[in-house]
């Protein structure tokens, strides 16, 4: 794909780009619906990324050719109006960068990327990403991976509207390869935790998009207020499990039936998320695949944000003697699935996950085996 950038580049401008960068997407491999929460999450980013070839510009312009779209865009850094589309993306990291007071030069470009759009791999935040990248290598400024995730996760807040987390920008940006990427979504600290060897992780795409997202989503999160203030506390993930089992038994009524499953659900997830971070350090493989197959469960029947699709290749992984776990990954109702698979038979995994999801579904799934990748460099 950088190959593709550059010879592209070479094919608009005439010339060889003075500068390639990229930026990963991601899967997350447990901790879902926990980043709003103020929890933890446990991502990895992967070896699908997305590329920019460039060269900078005297002016303050930015000219950008997105190959997969077969669409041109351009902006002026001194007179940025929000528009539709997406361009909206490069421009609101623009916006970030220099509401933050960093002086940016214009460049021109060609944006190609590997990541699926729409499966909940974070292709929006890989363009974010290294759109933030490709400014620090034309303007001179320091790379600081943290506050490149802020700015991102700005750019789709402040810019696009999009009420998200931080955790696709952080992954993004500061991911180790061989590793899964620890991060607490409160105060923004990260460990690299090493994958065991053994395993692959094989992303699994239904071939169906989210539906409802948004609704969904925001009634979740309406939810996971609600129950946090029942608790007296700023956020779900400073409840316990032992303290959510108290407090429903000495005044169960305090909450609806629904809210307690959500909040079920985040108080638990949370705390598998430290248990896998233990299992991938003790290189327990049994133990971390046990806790993929809870959190699905938990997403499914407490949070409720699977579809038929994600189950049935769900069970489909889970019934393979390959595989170790697997679960719904992303917000859900459509998108991916993710499961841990023994690297030596892993393409006997894939092909017969996809047999069986293709003979109850009638669709064909696409399923990646993934190897973690590092965050986002200057190639």
């Amino acid at each position: 794909m950088s190959t593709r950038a550059q010879k592209e580049f070479r094919n608009i401008f005439a010339a060889a780009p003075g500068i390639v960068v990229r930026a990963p997407g991601r899967v997350n491999l447990i901790g879902e619906h926990t980043d709003y929460n103020e929890g933890f999450v446990l991502p990895m980013a992967i070896d699908r990324a997305v590329w920019i070839a460039l060269r900078p510009r005297a002016d303050r312009r930015v000219v950008v050719h997105a190959l997969d779209l077969e669409k041109r865009g351009e902006f002026d850094l001194d007179a940025l109006e929000r528009g539709t589309g997406w361009l909206e993306y490069l421009k609101g990291v623009a916006h970030e960068l220099q509401a933050a007071d960093y002086r940016l030069r214009g460049w021109e470009g060609v944006l190609a990327g590997d990541v699926p759009r729409g499966a909940g791999l974070s292709s929006s935040a890989a363009v974010e990403v290294a759109t933030a990248r490709a400014f620090a290598s034309v303007s001179d400024f320091e790379w600081d991976e943290v506050r490149v995730a802020r700015t991102g996760q700005r750019a789709e807040n402040n810019w696009l509207g999009v009420n998200s987390g931080i955790m696709d920008q952080a992954v993004s940006a500061a991911a180790k390869a061989g590793h899964a990427f620890f991060l607490d979504c409160r105060s923004l600290e990260y460990r690299h935790i090493p994958l065991p060897k053994e395993i692959v992780v094989a992303i699994m795409d239904t071939s169906t998009r989210r539906g409802l997202v948004d609704s969904a989503y925001n009634a979740r999160r309406s939810q996971c207020e609600r129950a946090a203030k029942f608790f007296g506390v700023k956020a779900l993930r400073d409840v316990s499990v032992d303290e959510l089992e108290e407090e429903r038994r000495k005044r169960g009524e305090g909450l609806d039936e629904a809210t307690w499953r959500r909040a079920r659900h985040i108080v638990t997830e949370n705390a598998r998320v430290l248990d896998a971070v233990e299992a991938m350090r003790a290189g327990d493989v049994a133990a971390l695949g046990r806790l993929f197959n809870e959190s699905h469960a938990s997403l499914r029947d407490d949070f409720e944000v699977t579809n038929d699709a994600l189950n049935w290749i769900v069970e489909a992984a889970q019934a393979r003697p390959e595989c170790l776990g697997a679960r719904m990954t992303g917000a859900g109702f459509g998108g991916c699935a993710v499961a841990l698979a023994r690297r030596d038979s892993v393409e006997v995994f894939a092909q017969a996950v996809g047999a069986e999801y293709r003979r109850r579904s009638g669709l064909e799934a696409k399923i990646y085996v993934c190897e973690a990748s590092g965050g986002a460099s200057v190639v």
